[in-house]
């Protein structure tokens, strides 16, 4: 009996090592048209739910690999399924599509120089987030595992999707409308894997962390009503830029003086602020923007609770007319803790042990979290910083100069091909 375990393992060992070299091989093979991939995306980006050209080359790519293609999802969404040739799960990776209103600074030589429309207005586009690597990666596993498809335990469904940088007004998208068109049925999606370009974390690692790893985030909007008048004689009105002033200033105490933040980090920012037209004229209106980023619910409900007594008060006091609404926005962005233990020697595999790195929870806020709230998911972080690049130095995600280093790609791809033989081979149930 001991022999007969002991030849077990060392076959085991050899066909584990064999895959490897396999995956390693094939990974080699597509690194190439990756990058030219991304670099295409990179050069002619489109915003959110108009995402025309991208998922019409995704859509025949995926067709040409022999892949089941669905397309028109979510407005611009794609959606490829490859059925294994063996019985097994249905597994789904994720990667999103749009780019953002910002005009490029870096000198790569396929820098955007495109244009667009944005709520109205024309703005320059660029992918500033890491959406054209995302998309290249998920082509590029899923003509990997199209090329291993004898060896497939189960069903892949590639979900390419529109509008995680937020839908246009007036308008539905995103994972939420994903979910809602059934992008997870016909088949049943078990469960989800994603991952996220991180422009500071060092090219070859990749970051992780069960439960929260991203914050709830909601929109937040305040009009203040008061009455106008001349600014030099302020007491014949009732001056709305004041009381703005102290409501910023009464929200950031709800966090420092009302938050138990030894349990988790919250955030209330204002970000736009707009009233009037000249100096010497004291405004009728003023209406303000910001975010709320949260990584407990309860601490959500606590904060939203506050913001309205915190708004209302201060503005009744004053005797200006306050309104205000806060949107459900992203839930938390929530790795199943069991998922997550499990599949984690899938992630040292393709990265190495030493370059897996369990990081606190972050406060920007991801789309993935609608899946998440549906099925089991697991979404991580892939470095993408150059390694002669400090970390202070290295641009961040929505800026002009945001930058990639494109070697760190075979690293996500590895990821996504290991996660879902390993995950097909032992379910997590």
């Amino acid at each position: 009996m001991k022999i007969n375990i002991a030849i077990l393992f060392v076959f085991s060992s050899f066909c584990l090592q064999a895959q490897s070299k396999k995956i390693d091989k094939l990974v080699n093979e597509v690194e190439r048209s990756v990058i030219e991939f991304r670099r295409d995306f990179h050069k002619n980006p489109e915003l959110s739910n108009r995402e025309f050209k991208t998922a019409e080359k995704i859509a025949t790519y995926l067709k040409g690999l022999g892949i089941e293609v669905q397309t028109g999802v979510a407005h611009t969404g794609v959606i490829g399924v490859l059925k294994g040739d063996k019985s097994g799960p249905v597994i789904a990776l994720r990667a999103d599509m749009d780019a953002l209103p910002v005009k490029e600074r870096t000198a790569v030589p396929f820098a955007s120089k495109t244009k667009g429309t944005y709520n109205g207005e024309e703005t320059y586009v660029m992918h500033a987030c890491g959406h054209d690597a995302h998309m290249a990666i998920l082509m590029g596993t899923a003509e990997i595992l199209s090329k291993i498809k004898k060896n497939l335990r189960g069903t892949v469904k590639f979900i390419f999707q529109p509008a995680e940088e937020g839908r246009p007004k007036g308008e539905e998208g995103g994972a939420y409308l994903m979910v809602k068109e059934g992008v997870l049925k016909n088949p049943d999606v078990e469960v989800i894997f994603g991952l996220h370009m991180n422009s500071v974390t060092e090219v070859g690692k990749i970051q992780y962390k069960p439960k929260g790893i991203m914050a709830a985030s909601q929109g937040l909007g305040i009009t203040l009503k008061g009455k106008q008048t001349h600014g030099g004689k302020p007491w014949e009105g009732n001056d709305p830029i004041v009381v703005a002033a102290q409501i910023i200033n009464g929200l950031q105490t709800i966090v420092s003086r009302n938050t138990e933040l030894t349990k988790e980090g919250a955030v209330i920012s204002i970000g736009s602020i707009h009233a009037g037209s000249r100096g010497n004229i004291i405004p009728e209106k003023v209406s303000m923007m910001g975010t709320i980023r949260t990584l407990n619910y309860d601490m959500q409900k606590k904060l939203n609770d506050e913001i309205r007594k915190r708004v209302n008060g201060i503005a009744d006091a004053y005797g200006v007319k306050a309104s205000l609404w806060m949107s459900k926005g992203y839930p938390i962005t929530y790795n199943d803790p069991i998922l997550t233990v499990k599949m984690l020697p899938s992630l040292q595999k393709a990265a190495g042990k030493e370059n897996v790195e369990l990081i606190d929870p972050v406060t920007w806020a991801e789309d993935f979290s609608f899946y998440q709230k549906e099925i089991p998911g697991l979404f991580f972080f892939l470095g993408a910083r150059p390694k002669d690049i400090k970390k202070e130095d290295a641009a961040s995600h929505h800026t002009p100069n945001f930058y990639l280093d494109e070697s760190g790609f075979k690293v996500g791809i590895k990821a996504f091909v290991n996660l879902v033989l390993d995950y097909s081979k032992t379910k997590i149930k």
